[in-house]
């Protein structure tokens, strides 16, 4: 099992952000934290860098709820640069949804690793750091 090198947080809740980053550190598990606050960044970011794996996430955490470009529009676009990315990793869906729609539809895309409703334990977040 490879360590996870790096993590990115697509959310526009900065909030939420921080205690995810506290979150992540509490479980003392080294690790680099990028954040998007919409998924157009977060997009543009896989574009540019999509050569280049150690500038890619090993797991993406993904809210669906942002402006410019939500969730769902990110996957969309996502899948279609993803074939082209030289690191391969696990996207979770974080959403404070608990609607069974969206988590189906989550769990219906190819893509998606798990849908995680908000918010997160320390001990959830080690499971998935260390899986």
């Amino acid at each position: 099992m490879q360590p996870v090198k790096n993590i990115f947080l697509i959310d526009d809740d900065k909030l939420f952000v921080f205690l995810i980053r506290k979150t992540i550190s509490l479980t003392g598990i080294p690790t680099n934290v990028e954040d998007f606050s919409d998924g157009m960044s977060a997009l543009e970011y896989f574009k540019n860098n999509a050569g280049q794996p150690e500038l890619l996430p090993d797991i993406v955490f993904l809210d669906l709820r942002m402006p410019i470009m939500d969730g769902w529009e990110f996957l969309d676009a996502y899948a279609d640069i993803e074939p082209k990315l030289t690191r391969k990793n696990k996207l979770y869906v974080f959403s404070s949804s608990i609607s069974p729609h969206d988590i189906e539809r989550a769990k219906g895309i190819g893509l998606v690793t798990d849908f995680i409703v908000k918010p997160i334990l320390k001990e959830q977040f080690a499971e998935i750091l260390q899986s």
